[in-house]
């Protein structure tokens, strides 16, 4: 504390001026720019320190970072100007200081969230090594896996849905502000993609329509003349993947109406722009039909009770019955479906993990790329013992024919078998290699990923396309090359210090390509978000929107 009294031989005299004037007495290594404001606030009168703005040098001290007055280049007999901000001025300053760093931090935020979801894109579609216990793959509303375009339509076709899925979460929350930044990058994300290809699904129309709901509940009026353009392709690709009257639809969902509340907020935002362009015949014509179908889905108690009683629970009932037009026997039939999926799913599951794990016991290529499980498969069933057709393969960086020509020649066939065995008898002895040892972290690190597999759903209106055959394979050991590689470990014209030195070089192969730094909890924070249920994005609570109707049909009223 500052004291007009003969003060030690350390402190220093400093001069302030305006809001208060006078001398201090100060350890200039000692003290910190909030010290001097507080002492200069409380000499002022006792007012608050948020309220003193301190100027040294023609520059305002700051408090963050703390600094002493010497690091802040205060000096003896310095002069510093003190000046008093309004009440209000000081908190508008520390509320702009505190918007300007939730800002950064949510854009830091969406930089995050665009490079994990590329990452988990590359991983998943160009063969490299999964970190993870999961994959991802494309589906259509069988549950059927697809696979359309390029390596690059598919890895772009998956970030998109990721990030899309990401603002479903917001837009859940009520952070429409938030999903609209991340619904603008889904939107990127698509356009990316050979437009061809996604004209046959619905989930460009369903980003078009999620972007003007946003809009609708920040009341962004501003925007209506985008709003407009956005619905008319909303609507426009509504018709090209569902059909005319979502007839397509209708055939592809056995006659259910699972698309019913994808139009009462389709119906209400177009009745919506209608209205604040001062189209008030096509305002009420759209209103009314939206709320029509609305009023289709209001579910009887009665029926959500007749299910409960089958043993199915409130949710599932009431979305079962809003999709079938509360018909009984139909929901049944599509609640046995949904569990029938999830069954099959969970196999499924369990199959890809195994086959995952099994990957991972192989490594790593030099390039950081997973073995190729179908072109394994493709060796084994010529012939060759899978763990030393799967080394070949990851040497050769999947390149089959290489694999082949090494495995058919018996000199390098031979070295091969030792170096696998070789490796066995290290792992065994707890000491390990270099690439086992990645392994393991790989390994622990996917381990904060509870869903076995994370399945990205693409539209109701996916063709029937080519399914992707999974490689459900175990490890299997061939007593016969187990009994080669002793023989030659038996020979003693085995040079050792040349395997070393291969093995060697294999690792610092993989050390010259490092894999990129991965942002686990975010990785993480989009898997869970996907479940895969292909009727989510049509389950939709559509009370704001009866509320919103109610409203503008009432203000149509009254301007008439």
């Amino acid at each position: 504390m500052a004291s007009d009294e003969a003060s030690p031989a350390a402190a220093e005299r400093i001069r302030v001026v305006g809001a208060w004037a006078g001398s201090l007495e100060v350890e200039l290594g000692g003290w910190t720019v909030p010290m001097l404001r507080a002492e200069v606030a409380r000499r002022a009168g006792g007012v608050e320190p948020d309220r003193i703005n301190l100027i040294f040098g023609g520059r305002v001290l700051k408090d963050d970072p703390p600094a002493s007055l010497q690091q802040a280049g205060l000096k003896g007999n310095a002069k510093v100007l003190s000046t008093l901000l309004a009440p209000d001025r000081g908190k508008a300053i520390a509320a702009q200081a505190a918007a300007a760093a939730a800002e950064e931090e949510h854009n830091n935020r969406l930089v995050r969230l665009w490079n994990a979801a590329e990452a988990l894109c590359q991983r998943h579609t160009d063969g490299s090594f999964h970190e993870e216990d999961f994959n991802l793959d494309l589906e259509d509303q069988s549950g059927q896996k697809v696979m359309f375009g390029s390596v690059d339509d598919l890895k772009a076709v998956k970030m998109a849905l990721m990030l899309h899925q990401k603002a479903k979460t917001f837009i859940k929350r009520d952070m429409h502000k938030e999903a609209l930044d991340v619904l603008a990058m889904a939107e990127e994300a698509f356009s990316l993609c050979d437009p061809k290809l996604i004209e046959r699904v619905d989930n460009v129309p369903m980003l078009q329509l999620d972007i003007v709901w946003c809009y609708f509940v920040l009341r962004d009026v501003s925007r209506l003349e985008v709003a407009g353009t956005r619905l008319e392709r909303a609507r426009s690709g509504f018709e090209r993947s569902h059909g005319k009257d979502s007839a397509r639809f209708r055939l592809l969902q056995a006659g259910r109406h699972a698309d019913l509340a994808i139009y009462v907020r389709l119906e209400l935002l177009e009745g919506v722009v209608a209205y604040h362009n001062g189209n008030t015949v096509k305002a009420r014509e759209s209103l009314t039909s939206a709320q029509a179908k609305y009023m289709q889905l209001q579910v009887p108690d009665e029926a959500i009770s007749i299910l409960m009683s089958m043993g199915y629970g409130a949710q599932a009932a009431k979305r079962a019955l809003k999709m079938t037009g509360y018909d009984i026997q139909s929901s049944v039939d599509l609640l046995c479906e949904e569990r029938e999926k999830k069954i099959r799913r969970v196999q499924e599951d369990m199959e890809m993990q195994k086959e995952i794990m099994e990957q991972k016991k192989y490594g790593k290529t030099p390039m950081n790329k997973a073995v190729n499980m179908q072109k394994l498969k493709g060796l084994v069933a010529i012939g060759f013992e899978k763990k030393l057709a799967a080394e070949a393969l990851r040497i050769n960086e999947n390149d089959a024919d290489k694999a082949l020509d090494l495995l058919t020649d018996p000199e390098q066939n031979c070295i091969l078998q030792h170096k696998i065995m070789s490796k066995a008898k290290r792992l065994s002895r707890g000491s390990g290699s270099g690439s086992s040892s990645s392994r393991a972290a790989a390994a622990t690190t996917a381990s904060g990923v509870n869903n076995s597999q994370a399945p990205v759903d693409t539209s109701a209106n996916v063709p029937d396309g080519s399914a992707m055959e999974e490689s459900h394979v175990l490890p299997v050991i061939n007593e016969e090359a187990a009994n080669n590689v002793e023989a030659v470990n038996d020979d003693e014209t085995v040079n050792h210090e040349e395997e070393d030195m291969s093995e060697e070089s294999a690792e610092g192969e993989e050390e010259a390509n490092p894999p990129p730094v991965r942002d686990v909890a975010m990785e993480n924070e989009l898997a869970h978000e996907m479940t895969g249920d292909a009727l989510d994005d049509y389950d939709i609570d559509v009370s704001n929107e009866g509320q919103a109707i109610s409203e503008y049909l009432s203000l149509l009223d009254s301007a008439a």
